[in-house]
């Protein structure tokens, strides 16, 4: 996926959460190829941190993009997430 945008963020959020185990408290997300994303997926992002919170967790979102770290930045969600550069 190169866009978390409108068109794909609940469905994106969704596979996310069936993808879940039981057990599974932490969420690792990789961005690596991700080159655009709006508010509806940063929306996407903070539910699935809502989510991984529930059960005792995280998120971690990996390998973001220059463009995506930059408004993870001007967002102040970097400050949210734990960014991890692999």
């Amino acid at each position: 996926m190169t866009e978390l945008n409108a068109g794909n963020a609940a469905s994106f959020r969704d596979q996310v959460r069936a993808a879940l185990v039981e057990a599974q408290n932490n969420i690792d997300i990789d961005l690596s190829q991700v080159e655009f994303v709006d508010s509806a997926g940063l929306g996407s992002l903070v539910a699935l941190r809502k989510t991984a919170c529930e059960r005792n967790g995280k998120v971690r979102l990996i390998n973001p993009s220059p463009h995506v770290q930059q408004i993870l930045e001007l967002t102040r969600l970097h400050r949210v997430f734990e960014i991890v550069r692999l």
